[in-house]
């Protein structure tokens, strides 16, 4: 296995593969209710949907970097955080629209990243001090930080 072929095998790992840790971000929000997805912890705390988006715009971001794209063709207008409906109001409709975006663009980051030589990994996007093999290790982290918050939610939200 050559070092982008581990680094893919990482990022499905992190996002919907089976792997030893448990669940991975994809399984995290699997099965979920527009209203569950929707609920905060408390004011100012963020929901999953948020949760889910923001980690739907790293990965863009990631590929961004990595393919030299152009800033601001994220499909959302902002960037990290992105405002989703609180528990009242939701639809599962755009719930379900939000979760197809974050399995779009980790579809999309994936065949970036197997498209980046080895030689690649060791050099940083333009303007940036960070080689592309810790992006690319670090949104695969990214996804089980967020994977293991989500899970805790779930479980404040049930009770």
């Amino acid at each position: 296995m050559n070092a982008v072929e581990l680094l893919l095998s990482l990022l499905d790992e992190a996002f919907d593969k089976k792997a030893w840790h448990g669940t991975n971000l994809r399984g995290s929000v699997r099965g979920l209710s527009a209203e569950t997805a929707a609920w905060r912890p408390a004011p100012g705390r963020h929901s999953i949907w948020e949760l889910t988006v923001h980690t739907a715009y790293w990965k863009y971001a990631v590929r961004r970097r990595l393919t030299g794209e152009k800033r601001g063709s994220f499909v959302l207008q902002g960037s990290n955080f992105f405002p989703r409906p609180g528990p009242e109001g939701v639809s599962e409709a755009a719930w379900k629209k939000d979760v197809a975006l974050l399995v779009s663009e980790h579809r999309k980051l994936r065949r970036a990243v197997a498209a980046v030589k080895p030689s690649a990994l060791t050099r940083t996007s333009s303007g940036h001090r960070t080689t592309n093999l810790t992006l690319i290790r670090g949104i695969a982290a990214h996804d089980l930080y967020h994977a293991g918050q989500i899970q805790v939610l779930k479980r404040l939200v049930r009770g």
